[in-house]
C-alpha cells in the first residue's frame, strides 16, 4: 500500500479557486482524492484542472456557513485554507477590518472544523484536518494586527483540537507557508529592494511555489502522517530557521 495515496478519500478545500488553495486541491486530486473545491467565488478552473472534483459555493464571511456541509456526505479530509488580510497602521486599524479578518481566518476555521469533527465522530471518528497557518503564527509582522492575531490563533486551535481529537481518530495539523509566489505577493516580488531583502533571508534562495504547499498537504492528509498530531509544519525555505 502506498502510504501517500489518497485513493477513495473525499477532501474539502476552502478557498480553492486560486493560489495556495488551488495548488492544495490539485495536489490532493493528483494523489487520488475526490476534491470538493469550496469558496465564495467559483472554483471552476480548479475543478477543470483536477477532473474528479466539484465546485461548492461557501462564503465563510459567515463563520457558520459550513455547519451543514458535512451532513450531506462523508468528508475524510478538511483543509481550512480560506483567509483574508487587511493592512493599516495599528493605531488606525478599524473594528470592521478586525472583525472581517477574524471571522474568516479564525472563527470560520473553528466552526468548520467543529462541523467536520461532529460528522466524523458520528461515523467512527476517522479524518484529517489541515489548517493553513502563517509565518505570522510565530512572528509579529507590521500593519496586519488582525491577520497576525488570527494566525497565532490558528496555531493554538490546531494544538487544542489535536489534544481533544487525536485519541478519537482525527489528526489535526497545520502548514505555515513562507513567502510563496502568488497574486498576493506579486507587489513584493516586483519591488527590487523588497524582493532582494526577502531572498537574502531565505536559506533556500528562492520564493516558494504554491505546489510546495500542496505537496505538504498531501503528506499531512495521507496515512504517512498518522502519528503526527498538533504540528505546525513550516514550509518556508528555512525562513524561520534564519
Amino acid at each position: 500500500m502506498n502510504p501517500f495515496s489518497l485513493e477513495g478519500r473525499v477532501a474539502l478545500v476552502t478557498g480553492a479557486n486560486t493560489g495556495i488553495g488551488q495548488a492544495i486541491a490539485i495536489a490532493l486530486g493528483r494523489a487520488g482524492a475526490e476534491v470538493i473545491c469550496a469558496g465564495r467565488s467559483s472554483s471552476a478552473e480548479t475543478v477543470a484542472l483536477i477532473g474528479h472534483a466539484r465546485d461548492l459555493k461557501l462564503d465563510l464571511s459567515d463563520p457558520l456557513a459550513a455547519k451543514d456541509v458535512f451532513d450531506a456526505e462523508p468528508v475524510d479530509i478538511l483543509v481550512n485554507n480560506a483567509g483574508i488580510i487587511r493592512r493599516a497602521d495599528t493605531v488606525d486599524f478599524s473594528e470592521s477590518d478586525w472583525d472581517a479578518v477574524m471571522d474568516i481566518n479564525l472563527k470560520a476555521v473553528f466552526f468548520t472544523s467543529q462541523a467536520f469533527a461532529r460528522s466524523a465522530f458520528a461515523r467512527g471518528g476517522v479524518g484529517k484536518v489541515i489548517n493553513i497557518a502563517s509565518l505570522l503564527s510565530f512572528q509579529g509582522g507590521i500593519r496586519v494586527p488582525s491577520y497576525t492575531a488570527s494566525k497565532h490563533g490558528v496555531a493554538g486551535l490546531t494544538k487544542l483540537m489535536a489534544n481533544e481529537w487525536a485519541a478519537r481518530g482525527i489528526n489535526v495539523n497545520a502548514i505555515a507557508p513562507g513567502y510563496i509566489e502568488t497574486n498576493n505577493t506579486e507587489a513584493l516580488r516586483d519591488d527590487p529592494d523588497r524582493n532582494r531583502a526577502i531572498l537574502e533571508r531565505i536559506p533556500a534562495g528562492r520564493w516558494g511555489r504554491a505546489s510546495d504547499i500542496g505537496e505538504a498537504a498531501v503528506f499531512l492528509a495521507s496515512p504517512a502522517s498518522s502519528y503526527i498530531h498538533g504540528a505546525v509544519l513550516n514550509v518556508d525555505g528555512g525562513w524561520l530557521a534564519r
